[in-house]
């Protein structure tokens, strides 16, 4: 039976009218999953244009950090709207000079660091590289299997998540080569510590064999894999990326574009493991919806480039600069913690799940960022990618949004603000998703 609170078929009239609407005019390479057309939203909770209500355990792919329509977000950027809409980064003003000087506040590098403000997570990956390049004066990169960077040529070299997203684009970006990524549930080097192993692998065999280590920029690595299937690495896998970095002379760089700003209960995931990155990647809840991205370097390196080097035009927006501060300054005081302490709750709930159905492979993730593993057998961990796909679509009609990573991975990444009566609500629809899923998978 559908929740209370879906009144209609999906996709009701009103949603199948505006599909068809779409179809002609959209490009149809947006991964789109069911078909949910938004209306309205707030908090946790969204509406479609049929009057459907949902509980959002998505949030726009992480973005919707405060939830929807925070009202301290919200006026925040009516206040910014008020003074002006653009200036570009040719220019000055106020809030994008106290956005840099609140990255600089929470510290995320453990030294002074200087900021570039850009739109999107694909765009401060590629002013990231360019600053690696521009900085060492290396050519070449080392990325991780499984990995997502981005879309646009530069980081699309780096993203390994699925080839659908390389195919018929070759040739990217060249110089880079891909390592697997440190996973404890299907592992693929040898030894029971895999991130140890990922080391020993890039140290013993590609430097010997394939990539001289003088010649590597940087490395690229999200502290905890998104696309990927929200795999969190062993505790010895970042320290040791960073010895092996400061060994060679080599940058490392932290793609904190999904895992960071409190999404896993620590305003950055890296802070799990108590290691800095020469350069940080920010952008998705960092505006609470509004396009923003920071490039977060060394103050030593960033302060190399010269005039003319790296800049954009909308970046440093004011409505998304305020909508910045306004997201900081929650998630700091508030949401971190409460997304540490709701999602230990999650988790506890998603385990007494996996005690009832042998489909869950595993639970995995930290805070708020988590990832349920559906398997056809336990012993072997086949992938059940039919029974994934089927899950989020019973979610759907049932009135819970969803995303998919990795093989078969059902993701949780709702907003930070939840509580414990938000996550019992999800538990009994994802309960019925199973349950109808296996029905007809």
């Amino acid at each position: 039976m559908p929740a209370p609170h879906i009144r209609t078929p999906l996709p009701g009239p009103k949603a199948q009218a505006l599909l068809a609407r779409d179809r002609p005019v959209t490009t149809p390479s947006y991964p789109r999953d069911y078909p949910f057309v938004m209306a309205r939203g707030r908090g946790v909770e969204a509406w479609d244009v049929d009057g459907n209500r949902f509980l959002d355990f998505m949030s726009g792919i992480g973005v919707c950090s405060t939830g929807h329509a925070h009202p301290q977000v919200v006026q925040a950027i009516k206040d910014a709207a008020d003074d002006f809409l653009h200036i570009s980064s040719d220019y000055w003003h106020e809030r994008m000079t106290r956005l840099a000087e609140k990255i600089n506040a929470l510290d995320p590098l453990r030294e002074p660091a200087q900021v570039l403000v850009c739109q999107s997570g694909t765009e401060s990956v590629e002013g990231a590289l360019k600053l690696a390049r521009y900085v060492t004066g290396r050519p070449r990169f080392i990325a991780f299997l499984g990995g997502f960077h981005g879309r646009s040529m530069g980081s699309l070299a780096f993203t390994s998540s699925k080839y659908t997203q390389q195919a018929g684009f070759f040739p990217t970006m060249p110089g880079v080569t891909h390592v697997p990524y440190p996973n404890p549930y299907r592992p693929l080097l040898a030894g029971s510590d895999q991130g140890k192993a990922v080391i020993d692998y890039i140290e013993n065999v590609l430097f010997q064999s394939n990539v001289p280590a003088s010649e590597v920029a940087a490395i690229l690595v999200e502290p905890i894999q998104g696309e990927g299937g929200y795999l969190v690495p062993p505790d010895s896998f970042l320290p040791g990326l960073r010895q092996l970095c400061d060994r060679h002379g080599i940058l490392l760089i932290f793609d904190e574009v999904q895992c960071g700003i409190g999404r896993t209960g620590k305003m950055f995931a890296s802070q799990h493991w108590g290691v800095a990155p020469d350069i940080m990647t920010l952008a998705k809840g960092l505006g609470s919806g509004l396009p923003i991205g920071l490039v977060v370097a060394r103050r030593t390196h960033m302060e190399k480039w010269k005039r003319g080097a790296h800049g954009n035009t909308f970046g440093g927006n004011p409505l998304c600069c305020a909508a910045a501060l306004a997201t900081l300054e929650l998630v700091e005081h508030e949401y971190a913690a409460n997304a540490a302490s709701v999602g230990e709750y999650f988790f506890g709930r998603l385990r007494q799940l996996q005690q009832r159905f042998d489909c869950i492979g595993e639970v995995r993730g930290k805070g708020l960022m988590i990832g349920m593993e559906l398997v056809t057998d336990r012993s072997t961990r086949a992938p059940a990618r039919a029974l994934c796909e089927a899950v989020l679509t019973r979610a759907f009609h049932n009135g819970l949004l969803l995303l998919s990573c990795g093989a078969s991975t059902v993701r949780f990444i709702p907003p930070l603000m939840i509580n414990r009566g938000h996550v019992d609500e999800a538990m009994g629809l994802i309960e019925t998703a199973l349950t109808e899923a296996l029905g007809v998978s």
